[in-house]
């Protein structure tokens, strides 16, 4: 399992994910999950990935191989719009899955894996897609602007709660931090290194990345807060009304 989102701001996009492929009493493995194309001037493509890691890894695999091979049919750059760009990467997937899919029924096991693709082309506007182990692929809307893959559920309420298209691209940076970390403690499946990408609107240039550890300061700093402020507004919630009673009787002698 893992835990990946994406946020499309009015000022440009950002990408989080965790580094988690597989934990156990004994066992705990990581993996990056994203990965960044940049062609400056021309066009910006973020991938992250959850689910499973081999059809993952043949997804990347394939697209290394069309972005070196001059005479292939269809690559990262080929694209005129980036939902081009994400039908290629579901046909990629499927592919994948289908080369085995019977071994993998054999084994109960599945190899179905979800995509976050996120960029822009010289031209057009920055998007952010989710692409379905099936292929198919949806966007990011006005009501909702960011998407997950993963284990989703603990991170969401902070971004239904927060997230707008107003919001700040440094705001959206920090509200999918703590998103991720609310993950984290609720799921061993989900854990560290974070990596944290930001686009800026019609850059058309690398995107700010970087990664956070357990014991990178911002991440430390930023986890005490959060969580000394919860407490805080915790003690300050609005007291029942047998409370009020019980503190305005008179204390016995």
């Amino acid at each position: 399992m893992t835990y990946c989102l994406a946020l499309k701001v009015n000022r440009g996009l950002v990408f989080a994910s965790d580094s988690r492929t597989n934990a156990g009493v004994d066992y705990v493995a990581t993996y990056s999950k994203m990965r960044r194309y940049c062609w400056p001037g021309e066009r910006v493509c973020v991938l992250m990935t959850s689910g499973s890691l081999a059809t993952s890894q043949a997804v990347m695999n394939a697209i290394n191989r069309d972005l070196n091979d001059p005479d292939a049919e269809f690559s990262l750059r080929h694209g005129k719009q980036l939902y081009e760009v994400a039908q290629y990467i579901g046909k990629l997937s499927q592919a994948e899955q289908t080369l085995h899919e019977k071994a993998m029924e054999k084994s109960n096991a599945s190899a179905e894996s979800n995509f976050i693709l996120g960029g822009q082309i010289a031209g057009q506007a920055a998007e952010i897609f989710h692409i379905y182990p099936q292929g198919n692929f949806i966007s990011a809307s006005e009501d909702t602007p960011y998407l997950q893959i993963g284990e989703t559920k603990y991170g969401k309420p902070i971004l239904d709660r927060i997230i707008a298209k107003s919001t700040t691209l440094e705001d959206a940076a920090r509200c999918a931090m703590v998103s991720l970390d609310s993950t984290i403690r609720s799921n061993i499946s989900v854990g560290p290194p974070i990596e944290l990408a930001m686009y800026q609107d019609d850059s058309l240039d690398e995107p700010f990345h970087h990664t956070y550890t357990l014991n990178s300061p911002m991440y430390k700093s930023m986890k005490k807060q959060w969580t000394d402020g919860l407490h805080r507004a915790f003690e300050q919630l609005p007291r029942f009304d047998w409370e009020k009673v019980k503190a305005d009787e008179p204390e016995g002698e």
